[in-house]
């Protein structure tokens, strides 16, 4: 005996609802075709399967046994058709996104998984690039989209708009080095032990990029591959670190100031790549949810509260 996939979805939103007519809404059917279609079920299967009455209806018993046994139908048949489809090509070329340490921190990570959950037919491949590689392969047309730092990217002849802020902030572990201090610049910071991004990081070849050959020497504890990492050691006493101050979340208290010096006030900026002139509604979609992620608001930070006058709130423009 065969049963119609779509019959026992029908079938189970009316046991969920109550009513034949909130199945049909459920499966976008009038209720005249739910009600046929539930009247061909029960005579397939021999047997009622529903009590009907003034307020509604209910499973009988063999209702009650066949909804079970559909859940199960249904849930093995989204498994199956998930395990072919992984084997199946995308329907269309996978969608390029390019952006920096920073923003792959958070930013992208966030806009990820909004947007493959909604759009399961578009793959999507990111990579860590530097802004000037980033513009590069936008202006090439190897990229859709990048998230790149507005100073390295301002004389490009890319579409661009801002997502957000994304200055640099010092960070140590609470009531320790910074404990008093609201503003130092990077020159203070070096003299002491810190931590930072592989020396091959976005991030960190565009903060000695800004630094130039006159940098000060910086004795690094150690040099790891994410900011999270970062941040953990930093609230440690490991050492201090320089992040972008949307890197600081709640789950570490921290002494946070700000680097005085210009190159630290920096903003996110989303590139248009240049493929066909033309930007598809996959690319317009994920765009959109890059926005939202860069203006979600991050979780809540606790970062160690300096006296009145002394401290301030790590936010996120």
């Amino acid at each position: 005996m065969r049963y119609d996939l779509d019959d026992l979805r029908l079938f189970l939103g009316i046991v969920a609802e109550g009513s034949i007519t909130g199945g049909a809404r459920r499966m976008h059917l009038s209720l005249p075709s739910a009600s046929a279609r539930v009247r061909a079920l029960e005579h397939h299967a021999g047997v009622a399967l529903l009590v009907r009455g003034r307020r509604g209806v209910r499973p009988t018993p063999a209702g009650t046994t066949l909804a079970r046994h559909a859940r199960e139908v249904l849930v093995q048949t989204a498994r199956l058709e998930s395990a072919v489809a992984s084997y199946s090509p995308s329907p269309t070329a996978p969608l390029v996104l390019l952006g920096g340490s920073s923003a792959m921190h958070r930013l992208v990570p966030q806009a990820l998984v909004s947007f493959l959950r909604e759009n399961p037919e578009v793959d999507v491949t990111v990579s860590e690039s530097r802004t000037l590689d980033t513009v590069r392969l936008l202006a090439s047309g190897e990229a859709d989209l990048g998230v790149v730092v507005d100073d390295d990217a301002r004389d490009c002849d890319l579409e661009l708009e801002p997502l957000g802020d994304d200055s640099l902030v010092v960070i140590g572990q609470a009531g320790g080095i910074l404990n008093g201090r609201t503003a130092l610049p990077y020159s203070d910071a070096a003299e002491h032990p810190m931590v930072g991004l592989d020396a091959d990081s976005a991030l960190r070849r565009w903060i000695e990029k800004h630094l130039g050959p006159h940098a000060p020497a910086v004795r690094y504890r150690t040099t790891v591959a994410g900011l999270n990492l970062v941040v953990a050691l930093a609230a440690a006493g490991v050492g201090l670190a320089v992040v972008p101050r949307r890197a600081v979340d709640g789950h570490h208290q921290l002494d946070v100031c700000e680097l005085q010096d210009s190159w630290a006030r920096r903003r996110h900026l989303l590139a248009w790549g240049v493929k066909d002139h033309v930007s598809s509604p996959a690319t317009e979609a994920l765009a959109e949810h890059l926005r939202r992620a860069a203006q979600s608001d991050p979780s809540s930070p606790a970062v160690h509260e300096q006296p009145p006058g002394q401290g301030f709130v790590v936010g996120d423009a």
